[in-house]
């Protein structure tokens, strides 16, 4: 069975403790792997090495950088099937969703590579006679980032590039679900030159960590995503400490589908918005909000889709919904199909398990006193919620404490544009699913859903210090 070392300082290294977890498969609950667990001594190592090359890799000219992270997204197209292997094993992703998230990641890297080349600043005019002014754009130093388990390639490495691009050295946490995952991210840039010390990867339990990226001087950002939870208590540490941090947090993502819509293709969205990884997706509209005409028709159409799934084993390419990632979860989305049902709603599909895998499920007929409208489920179950018009259908949309994406289809432009602009959420999407990303876009939400924003020039922006730097030409003449 192979065994899985730290990477830090560009060396694969063991735990200093000799701390090694099992990587288990979630589809078959067996052990596929061992990994080292990082130490506190391992975790001082990362920062210190970090640290030291923070200047070196900062101050490296633009298009030298630019041509590491072509060269990682070269090498990446050619590790493909390599990496989408690992999602399946570790993260119970099924064979599409592993092989789009590998390749998705090449076209990031590409995105991220120019996005070194377009970190800029500006001048503008000044009220002292003589004086030019212009504001110029500086790398943090070291960011530490934080990885979840349900895209652990794609978001992990968004994190590093964008890092990487801006001038940043980094130290990245997988997910404890997911740790091979992250250290393949390691051995892609150690495989094209990327100069030591400027990527560390280090699987550590959360007791271990604690907060030390937050209180330690050196770490001067911490960009994370996971649950509102967990980001709410990094969110409050790091105010204490006026550590600059990002997040991309929990949500129960609404979409919106209006009278005109084509049922079928809105079924379609709808279908692809929740089941997608087995709803283990922060984005995912678990909450389909559908106008009264066709309400009816919609639910039927959703369950004879449903119907025709595949469950079980990930590798088949025809499998739809593969494992959860802790069968434990099961429990959680049972909890929230028994109060729905409970206290009126009705189960037109699924609701049972068997080990990790959850049956896709169909609650209709959701209200807002039910646990299901309002807590993230995180696994293949979406709420079916009739609405009057257009504004309750907005209303019941917005009356949720996430804010991350959001779908609303419907023929009618002027509508759509008008309910955009008022949905409660950080990305709203017209006539499609709530799920999307792009490498370039500004990625993230509003209220409970996290802080800032992650994508292209906007991660420029986060992770990079905006310096104002003024030249007196001449003599000035001061007051005394």
């Amino acid at each position: 069975m192979k065994e899985y070392k730290l990477f830090i300082d560009g060396e694969w290294v063991a735990s200093s403790t000799e701390t090694i977890l099992d990587d288990i498969n979630p589809a078959t609950g067996e052990v596929w792997g061992r990994v080292h667990q990082a130490s506190a001594a391992d975790l001082e190592r990362a920062i210190a090495a970090a640290y030291r090359a923070r200047e070196s890799w900062g101050n490296m000219l633009a298009n030298e950088r630019e041509a590491i992270l072509l060269r990682a997204a070269d090498e990446l197209q050619k590790r493909i099937p390599e990496v989408a292997d690992v999602l399946i094993d570790e993260a119970g992703s099924t064979f599409g969703k592993a092989m789009f998230e590998a390749s998705f990641v090449v076209n990031l890297l590409r995105s991220a590579a120019g996005e070194a080349r377009r970190i800029t600043g500006e001048t503008m005019p000044s009220d002292s006679p003589g004086v030019f002014s212009m504001s110029v754009r500086r790398p943090l130093g070291v960011i530490a980032g934080i990885a979840p388990f349900n895209f652990p390639f794609l978001l992990a490495t968004k994190k590093v590039a964008l890092a990487l691009a801006a001038g940043n050295t980094f130290i990245l946490k997988p997910a404890t679900y997911t740790p091979v995952t992250g250290l393949k991210i390691a051995e892609i840039f150690e495989a094209v030159g990327l100069p030591k010390g400027v990527l560390n990867v280090v699987p550590v339990q959360g007791s271990v960590l604690g907060n030390t990226f937050i209180e330690d001087p050196r770490v001067r950002m911490i960009t994370f995503t996971g649950s509102t939870e967990v980001g709410r208590e990094l969110s409050a540490a790091a105010g204490r400490h006026f550590k600059r941090i990002t997040l991309e947090l929990g949500g129960k993502s609404p979409l919106i589908v209006l009278k005109d819509a084509d049922v079928d293709y809105a079924v379609n969205a709808a279908a692809f918005g929740i089941f997608l990884h087995q709803g283990q997706v922060c984005m995912a509209n678990s909450r389909l909000i559908v106008e009264a005409p066709i309400f009816d028709a919609f639910c039927d159409k959703l369950v004879q889709k449903v119907v025709g799934f595949r469950v079980g084993d990930p590798r088949d390419p025809h499998t739809v919904i593969g494992p959860l990632i802790d069968r434990k979860q099961c429990g959680v989305l049972d909890r929230h199909v028994a109060d729905a049902v409970a206290k009126g709603a009705k189960l037109l599909h699924g609701g049972k398990s068997d080990g990790a895998f959850y049956q896709p499920t169909i609650l209709a007929g959701v209200t807002p006193d039910m646990i299901v409208f309002r807590e993230e489920s995180f696994g293949p179950a979406v709420s079916v919620i009739r609405a009057a018009d257009s504004e309750e259908a907005l209303r019941l949309a917005n009356d949720s404490c996430y804010g991350l994406s959001s779908g609303l289809i419907t023929n009618d432009l002027q509508k759509a544009f008008d309910l955009s602009l008022r949905l409660e959420a950080g990305m709203v999407h017209i006539n499609d699913a709530s799920i999307m990303d792009e490498p370039h876009v500004p990625f993230g939400g509003v209220k409970d859903s996290g802080v800032g924003r992650e994508g292209g020039h906007h991660s420029m922006d986060e992770m990079t210090e905006l310096k104002w730097i003024t030249v007196q030409l001449g003599q000035r003449q001061f007051p005394f």
